[in-house]
């Protein structure tokens, strides 16, 4: 019940009700976008598995869960590189300022292009006309030529005439006048028309996909006319309904006057609706998931800080140690992935041996995360002073010569080296150090030989690091 009404007043305060509604806008958005993109089955495919991952957090199932934790990573990359176009245009669009256009209220101009369609499409003479729309085209057409000429009949004729240079593209028509002809499009990239649409039908649809502009297409093969807007296709037969499409599209840009009473469509609502729910039990299950307080144990290694100067430590030492803990599950979460360390503080402990219990001073944890025991409880630590003493290097030669051979006479470069060694009982104060492994089957003729220096830990070069030893061997 106190977890009920935390969750509720968490979900009343202005700060969840504003994240809230950003994710849902977000969402609206992105799905929008997809939609027109036709991706919008993979997004659904999407939405799917998050909500399988939910019922599996809130079900418990650990191989769900284990399998998205591990998957994850690798799935968002690659949804990155699937989604590159789509999250390109969702960018683009986010950050784009409509360049100004001068309205277009001369509402003959839509009849004109309407007849003009209409008598196209009677001849069987293929054509496209494309309205921008808010968003720029610039970036998805390409060739063409600029014409910033008057709309008629006999022109928008001549143009799609079979023996004009430019009657395979398109007409942009921009601030009522035709801007360029014989543009061509961008094609699309899903599988919304069939294979038996020409290129005509695809490039209006890969703009329509691409960009808010309109495109107005004439089939040759048909004789039909087709409007094509928001990645959608839609017939149409009279010069009535051709000039009705450019208004609302028009009308939808802001580049004629609305009407006065507002309208929006049933389809709109259910979207926003159902990007809001997403979002409220996309950040319910989040909030939930976050204050599920669980218990686990997790390996964290011991950092030992350096002692003073006259002491070191001597004998064995714990490397590891299991901490159980409690908390937040998304916390732990985040601890398992990064593990914390226990800090020892040598610097303060005196001569001898001593007894650390590890508390929660010894680490750093997260805020909530509490620590309930560790294993082991204390660590049994020992300090012994240190001298320095001039050691000898030993060579530490393994097997035997080949054949008859014998070693006249072994030659260690430096000798000696100087060293500092704890003074306990159990360490002896002429100890001396070794070279690495010499193997002598593999020596044949007099040698000479670069190792590096062997000594147990508590045994440190005053130099601070040990020197390259040369060791020459002379055979006999």
């Amino acid at each position: 019940m106190p977890h009920a009404v935390t969750l509720i007043y968490e979900f009343l305060s202005w700060r969840s009700v504003l994240d809230i509604l950003l994710i849902a806008a977000g969402l609206f958005f992105l799905y929008r976008t997809l939609l027109r993109l036709g991706t919008w089955k993979i997004m659904a495919g999407i939405l799917l598995a998050l909500v399988v991952f939910i019922l599996a957090n809130a079900l418990q199932l650990k191989g769900i869960e284990w399998i998205y934790h591990n998957v994850s990573n690798v799935a968002v990359l690659g949804l990155i590189i699937i989604f590159q176009p789509e999250l390109r245009k969702v960018l683009e669009k986010a950050v784009s300022v409509p360049p100004h256009r001068l309205r277009d209220q001369d509402t003959s101009l839509h009849a004109l292009i309407g007849e003009a369609l209409v008598k196209l499409a009677q001849e069987r003479c293929g054509a496209i006309i494309v309205f921008p729309g808010k968003e720029p085209i610039n970036g998805k057409i390409s060739g063409g030529y600029q014409l910033n000429a008057v709309p008629s009949l006999p022109l928008i004729l001549s143009i799609f005439d079979s023996n004009s240079p430019g009657h395979d593209g398109a007409v942009i028509i921009e601030g009522g006048k035709l801007t360029q002809f014989g543009v061509r499009l961008p094609m699309s990239q899903s599988t919304r028309l069939s294979e038996e649409y020409g290129t005509r039908h695809h490039a209006a649809m890969g703009l329509a996909e691409q960009t808010d502009a309109l495109a107005l297409v004439v089939s040759e093969e048909r004789g039909k006319v087709s409007v094509f807007v928001n990645g959608e296709m839609h017939p149409v037969r009279t010069t009535d309904e051709i000039a009705k499409a450019i208004v609302s599209h028009q009308r939808e840009m802001g580049f004629l006057n609305r009407d006065s009473t507002p309208k929006i469509r049933k389809r709109t609502i259910f979207q926003i609706a159902a990007s809001l729910i997403i979002a409220i039990v996309f950040w319910s299950t989040l909030i939930i998931s976050q204050r599920e307080v669980v218990e686990r144990v997790l390996p964290a290694t011991i950092d030992y800080t350096t002692p003073a100067e006259d002491l070191v430590l001597v004998g064995e030492k714990a490397n590891e140690v299991k901490l159980y803990l409690s908390g937040p599950k998304s916390e732990i979460d985040n601890l398992a992935n990064n593990p914390p360390s226990v800090k020892i503080d040598l610097s303060k402990m005196a001569k001898g041996s001593q007894t650390i219990i590890i508390t929660s001073e010894n680490l750093r944890l997260p805020k909530g995360i509490t620590l309930l025991d560790t294993s082991p409880q204390q660590l049994k630590l020992t300090l012994a002073a240190v001298v320095q003493k001039n050691v000898p290097i030993t060579p530490q030669i393994i097997g035997k010569l080949p054949g008859n051979l014998k070693i006249k006479q072994i030659t260690v470069i430096p000798d000696t080296v100087l060293v500092t060694i704890p003074v306990t009982k159990e360490e002896k104060i002429n100890e001396e150090v070794l070279t690495t492994p010499i193997y002598l089957e593999s020596i044949s003729t007099d040698s000479k030989l670069f190792c590096k220096v062997i000594a147990r830990p508590s045994i440190q070069p005053v130099a601070k690091r040990w020197p390259d030893v040369e060791v020459i061997i002379e055979l006999k």
